[in-house]
């Protein structure tokens, strides 16, 4: 039986996608530009929506020319056209986590790691259960390292408090606390200080960010350097060799250090080396290169919510933890609001906002108020804070509302999406939501908790940047109650 979503969608008009790529090399740079420097990325996606009165449209997205061979894209934003980019029977990931061009595989030791595989791919199956059963069996340790990770990084904000600037950096911080967290996770708790790595696994790890994911990106110059920065970092690839020796010592680190976890995948039928390359992968594409970016987010967004939000998040928090004797995965699941809070953040400022994928076959899109037909092969693009803040879904989307999935609003939770996946959807082998989607929110809440059982409140000011909210902490109130 058909369901209501169904027949609705069956009576929706087709139509042409609208929108155009422009002349070959000019229409995509053209757009390239309005992109980075003439109109913005948000804007870019606003006017084009106006122009086109459809959110559904052809453009061309950056790098273009001459790294990508192909940057014509199908864009979706809206919230009921962006989940086919999660049906992995319609559409494949063959290569585009990146977008329309694909770094070279010598940045991850000449292989191609899981996170570029498509499901149809044998060997995605076999190194995503293996992610996923690593993260099964560390359940029990998630809580009591990363209370630890963050009780030292707590202090270390403080420290900085209390000298001449009276300001703490929180970035920096809470990227090296990152780093710390997940080595010892993936490292059976062992410091990256009793490494060869010492104090620079964050810093190697953004090099080898930055050199991948430097044409999608603008560090935001004066107007006159914007060509001149769109030509360097647009014209030909970074090559590898730039992070080679730093990649190395990454690599030889986790070879060395992530022994048990090594022993686990060869078990599992993987080759060793494959497996730690995909293993560096993941610590500092997906987990590093995300947390570092989401704490920010998160105290950011609880910041802007102002000193009433700060008292009950506190209030709710100590009584729990008081009621249940501890923290635990069982008391956060107590805490409604700050459940909430961390659902409502990572709606309104999603880490990873883009998502790529190519059509397996002929489809029939659907928007809210149309049907589109696109062929197979053409890449599909989604754009996800447009999606989690539509306004046919969210009231007062733009708004951030502490307490939008209480109660009631739990419902909304199948329109929290992820990178491949919605918040009510788990990772599996056959799909490609991240194999630490839970432990990211799980984090979110933890970092919450400890913040809201030392603190009351707190004073700071953040700047944006292409790379996420640069906070600075200027003060912080030290908790009345306990």
């Amino acid at each position: 039986m058909a369901s209501s979503s169904d027949t609705k969608q069956k009576q929706l008009p087709l139509k042409p996608i609208p929108g155009s790529y422009g002349l070959p090399f000019f229409g995509p740079i053209g757009d390239r530009h309005d992109y980075f420097y003439h109109q913005g990325r948000d804007a870019f996606f606003a006017t084009r929506i106006k122009k086109n009165n459809s959110t559904v449209f052809r453009t061309n997205m950056p790098p273009g020319p001459f790294i990508s061979s192909d940057p014509r894209v199908v864009a979706l934003l809206d919230g009921a056209s962006f989940p086919i980019l999660f049906d992995n029977d319609k559409v494949e990931k063959r290569n585009v986590l990146d977008g329309t061009f694909m770094p070279t595989t010598s940045f991850t030791g000449g292989h191609r790691v899981c996170a570029y595989l498509d499901t149809a791919e044998p060997q995605h199956a076999a190194l995503k259960r293996f992610f996923l059963g690593f993260l099964l069996s560390r359940k029990d340790t998630f809580v009591p390292l990363f209370r630890t990770t963050l009780s030292e990084t707590f202090i270390e904000i403080e420290d900085q408090l209390s000298r001449k600037t009276g300001t703490a950096g929180f970035n920096d911080v809470f990227a090296t606390a990152s780093f710390n967290f997940m080595f010892r996770l993936l490292c059976d708790n062992k410091d990256p200080s009793e490494t060869k790595l010492g104090s620079e696994g964050p810093k190697l790890f953004d090099t080898w960010l930055l050199f991948q994911l430097a044409p999608l990106a603008t560090l935001g110059p004066p107007k006159i350097f914007n060509y001149l920065e769109d030509i360097l970092l647009r014209t030909i690839p970074f090559p590898s060799w730039f992070t080679s020796s730093g990649y190395k010592k990454l690599y030889e680190a986790f070879s060395t250090s992530a022994v048990k976890v090594l022993d686990e995948a060869e078990q599992a039928g993987l080759k060793r080396s494959e497996a730690c390359h995909n293993l560096v992968f993941m610590a500092g594409f997906n987990a590093y290169g995300g947390l570092k970016n989401q704490f920010p987010v998160v105290i950011k967004w609880v910041g802007l919510g102002g000193k009433k939000l700060h008292e009950e998040l506190a209030s709710e928090i100590r009584s729990v933890v008081k009621e249940e004797g501890g923290v635990t995965i069982q008391s956060l699941e107590k805490m409604s609001l700050l459940k909430s809070v961390v659902y409502e953040v990572l709606r309104i400022e999603p880490t990873v906002p883009y998502q790529y994928a190519k059509a397996r076959e002929d489809l029939v899109i659907h928007s809210h108020d149309a049907s589109f037909e696109v062929k197979k092969g053409e890449m599909l693009f989604g754009f996800q804070p447009f999606a989690t803040k539509d306004p046919r879904i969210f009231d007062d989307p733009e708004e951030f509302l502490p307490r939008r999935f209480e109660g009631e609003g739990e419902k909304l939770l199948k329109h929290v999406l992820w990178g491949n996946g919605k918040e009510t959807e788990e990772p599996s082998p056959g799909n490609k939501q991240c194999a630490g989607r839970n432990l990211v929110v799980l984090m979110c809440r933890l970092f919450l908790v400890e913040f809201f059982l030392r603190y009351d409140t707190f004073e700071f000011e953040f700047k944006s940047s292409a790379f996420g909210p640069a906070v600075t902490i200027k003060s912080l109130t030290k908790a009345s109650t306990l």
